[in-house]
């Protein structure tokens, strides 16, 4: 008996699908992002650049360690780079839907504009969450690297960064340098001194050097006049030493430049930062040191909210706007963004110095720019 045989159903994967007007809009603001977020990821890599290439040219530093340096350092743009994107591109987006009349259409045919304004605001704050997770995670230990670059740089350079008779103090091992001249070759240091602070003393111990050299990430003295002190300051010993090497203290001293820790708020997460805030709180440490590392702590979260903050301000102006070209889009967006500029750095300036709490100004020009977005977008809606 023949058995009729019938095909399997066909089991199709059901994927959530956007509707298709936020999706429409969606990717009108794709491009746009794309390109204004390497636009301004370009343009910071390549003022770095311009920047560090003094190293190569007159510093004859390797130019695969500048380019390391420089690749290092542009995520150090993101939290800028992100809302700059995000107004760019909503302004473009939302303004070509509305200079082709498309936006009237919807309207016509009963879509608020708040129901319009929702796919770009998601967008915005997608970019948002995006944006924060790679400052609090991928900007710390590339700029980091960065920074450890920099200082390999320095020294491969022919020139060293040592002010002459300027009094350096080592934070690590409080040893205190003083240089009285840098030689015709910008390598060789000459009268060299350096002072070893003693535990109950001044000092235990001086070092005089004809001249020093730099070997690696170490100092070294030639031609030495190593003195010892006792604990009350008399000398118990001197003796001379034809040479003496010591840990380097230029720009980052030697252990900070292997540390991990690094006082530098681009190198340090959000747990990091509070900690150190808490530490100088608890030691009753206050002034600009604590205001500058509350106003860092604060950005980490208010920059990137910008993005969001960004696609909100920028919808109402296209909507506006948007019928007289993408040449003014671009104009609002550049304005938009240099208004916000501003108003972060005056913020940031009363933070530090303690005129307004550091958390206020960190996100004082997120609720101005914000509550002025929102407005816009409200009366549009009217």
């Amino acid at each position: 008996m023949a058995t009729l045989t019938q095909p399997l159903p066909r089991v199709r994967a059901t994927f959530p699908r956007l509707p298709i007007l936020d999706a429409y809009l969606l990717r009108e603001m794709v491009g746009p992002f794309l390109f204004a977020f390497s636009a301004f990821l370009l343009f910071w890599a390549l003022n770095i650049f311009f920047l560090a290439a003094d190293y190569i040219i007159n510093q004859h530093a390797p130019f695969f360690l500048v380019l390391r340096f420089v690749v290092f350092r542009v995520p150090q743009a993101i939290p800028m780079a992100f809302p700059f994107a995000c107004l760019f591109a909503a302004l473009l987006a939302m303004g070509r839907v509305m200079g082709d009349n498309e936006v009237t259409a919807m309207r016509t045919a009963g879509i608020p504009v708040i129901r319009i304004a929702l796919a770009p605001l998601v967008f915005g704050f997608s970019m948002f969450l995006i944006a924060y997770a790679m400052n609090e995670w991928i900007a710390p230990p590339s700029v980091d690297l960065s920074t450890r670059t920099f200082y390999q740089i320095i020294y491969h350079t022919d020139a060293l960064p040592v002010e002459p008779q300027f009094f350096r103090k080592d934070q690590d091992t409080g040893n205190v340098f003083y240089v009285t001249q840098v030689g015709p070759d910008n390598r060789t240091m000459e009268d060299v001194q350096i002072f070893k602070p003693a535990r109950y003393g001044p000092w235990n111990e001086t070092l005089q050097a004809k001249s020093a050299t730099v070997r690696a990430n170490q100092l070294v003295l030639h031609d030495v006049i190593d003195t010892r002190y006792n604990n009350d300051g008399f000398l118990t010993n001197q003796q001379h030493v034809k040479e003496i090497t010591i840990g380097l203290p230029m720009g980052e001293t030697a252990s900070q430049f292997v540390s991990n820790v690094n006082n530098d708020p681009w190198t340090m997460s959000s747990k990091s930062l509070r900690q150190q805030v808490n530490a100088l709180e608890t030691q009753g440490i206050g002034g600009t040191a604590l205001g500058n590392l509350q106003l860092n702590l604060a950005d980490k979260l208010a920059w990137p909210f910008a993005c969001f903050i960004g696609v909100l301000l920028a919808l109402p102006l296209a909507l506006r706007f948007g019928k007289r070209g993408r040449t003014l889009g671009i104009a609002m967006a550049i304005i938009a963004f240099f208004v916000y500029y501003l108003m972060t750095s005056a913020a940031a300036a009363f933070g530090r110095n303690g005129a307004i709490d550091p958390f206020v100004a960190a996100w004082l020009p997120n609720a101005i720019m914000g509550i002025a977005g929102a407005t816009l977008l409200w009366l549009e809606e009217r």
